[in-house]
């Protein structure tokens, strides 16, 4: 039998003609995990093919076909489907837009795997091998992380990557903010590897600079120390996602530091504290924003910090003010979204009620292009607004002022920097969303529902 796993890609970053080179991607992990769990003695033949790195070959011979998919790939991956399936080859589709809106996923499919996959996913293969394969698999509801196969990294070539060394402790977040996938598609629990189980898939890696992908390792502050405590004799250094709330935390920054973190992803998100209580991430706090990073600088720990435009009290003032505020900041690496209305979260259903989504074009959603109405400014200047934040941001003169204060190492930060300058650059030819400007009316009855006081843009287009 042999099974062949493929990670779609959309426009924006995709290996032919998308965004990005090699710099800024690292190996991904899912892939890798499921071909792990692959059942032994199903003696399987394993391929597996990241559209990132690499062009998915249609002709490709396989006995099935295996796909994760986000929603700003799933157009890419139903289109893949049906080509296969046209073939003859029987196609599985799984990730979190499959677990968000199952239904939509489902006809594109012979079986579709709901929520996380550790046991539906060998349980499937097993029933194909059987001939009695069905339509879908929900996560099973004893699920654990513990005792797992270490992901099979060698599936997949190093040198298309900046690293390979990427590894996850635990899954999910106890918060819920209203743009997040992650309460809408697994809810607030969290999913917890043995600590002694991430050391030990460190230790037989062997490599000293590695990279956490969890979506909050102080979602659990005990485990976080334990896991912090245990990385300390291993010598390596790491970096990973953490709220905003972790820099607060003195006892747990100094262990983090002492176990070798040198850089953090934070989710600053707004400079607005009524645009952080709209989303439900009021614990933020744009105040506390420089006194972060002068913390985490102290510490030896550079920042990459997200910032969200498109909230109900966002104007057209938010961009550069936002942009200058980072230079002065001097925050390491800043990145910049459109906000998305996921499927399946809460925000989506707050705007689809307000009949405020624009289009339902999946592509279109990779936080980079508008997909509904913006309350108080147009599409186009939501738009081109975001653009005008990452060029001033990663200007020369602005990087080159952010960057005195990094603790990273110039050639790395700079590097880093000049990646998201040519980001900032291109981002332009990739704007497609002047296909649906004129259709949206026609889909449909665009009247939104907002606050007398949150006049609406009454310019539609992109």
């Amino acid at each position: 039998m042999k099974i062949v796993l493929i990670s779609p890609k959309g426009p924006l970053y995709r290996y032919r003609g998308g965004i990005f080179g090699r710099a800024l991607r690292y190996k991904p992990l899912t892939l890798t995990t499921l071909a792990a769990l692959i059942p032994s003695e199903l003696n399987a033949e394993i391929e597996l093919v990241d559209e990132g790195i690499e062009d998915v070959p249609l002709d490709i011979k396989a006995d099935l076909i295996g796909m994760t998919v986000i929603t700003g790939t799933s157009r890419r991956a139903y289109e893949l489907a049906r080509h296969f399936r046209q073939r003859g080859i029987p196609v599985v589709l799984g990730g979190p837009h499959v677990t968000l809106i199952p239904d939509d996923a489902q006809s594109q499919a012979d079986a579709i795997v709901v929520g996380y996959a550790e046991d539906t996913w060998p349980e499937l293969l097993r029933d194909f091998a059987r001939g009695q394969l069905r339509s879908r698999y929900d996560q099973a509801p004893s699920l654990s992380l513990a005792n797992r196969p270490f992901p099979r990294r060698g599936l997949l070539p190093s040198s298309r990557y900046i690293t390979d060394a990427v590894f996850e402790a635990q899954r999910g977040c106890l918060h819920e903010c209203e743009f997040c996938v992650v309460p809408a598609a697994w809810g607030r629990r969290l999913y917890q590897k043995p600590v002694a189980d991430v050391v030990a898939d460190i230790r037989q890696h062997g490599k000293r600079h590695i990279l956490f992908v969890d979506l909050n390792l102080y979602a659990d502050r005990a485990y976080a120390r334990e896991l912090f405590e245990a990385l300390v004799p291993l010598r390596v250094q790491w970096h990973g996602l953490v709220t905003t709330l972790f820099a607060n935390d003195t006892p747990l920054l100094e262990l983090a530091a002492r176990s070798g973190c040198r850089g953090v992803l934070m989710g600053f998100e707004s400079i607005s504290q009524e645009s952080l209580r709209d989303c439900k991430k009021g614990f933020n706090s744009p105040g506390d924003y420089v006194r972060i990073v002068e913390r985490l600088h102290a510490y030896g720990i550079a920042l990459n910090a997200c910032f969200v435009f498109g909230a109900d009290h966002d104007t057209t003032e938010v961009f550069l003010k936002t942009a200058q505020f980072a230079v002065d900041a001097k925050i390491d690496l800043p990145r910049f979204a459109i906000e998305t209305p996921f499927p399946g979260t809460a925000l989506y259903r707050r705007l689809d009620s307000e009949r405020r989504i624009l289009t339902r074009n999946w592509e279109l959603y990779d936080a980079q292009h508008v997909v509904f109405q913006p309350a108080r400014m147009s599409v186009d200047e939501l738009q081109q607004g975001t653009e005008a934040a990452w060029k001033h941001t990663y200007r020369l003169g602005s990087i080159a002022k952010r960057l005195r204060a990094s603790p990273m190492l110039p050639p790395i930060i700079w590097a880093a920097n000049l990646t998201y300058r040519r980001y900032a650059h291109n981002l332009h030819r990739f704007y497609t969303c002047d296909w649906f400007a004129g259709v949206a009316n026609r889909w449909y009855n665009l009247s939104p529902t907002i606050p007398s006081s949150q006049p609406v843009a009454t310019k539609v287009s992109a």
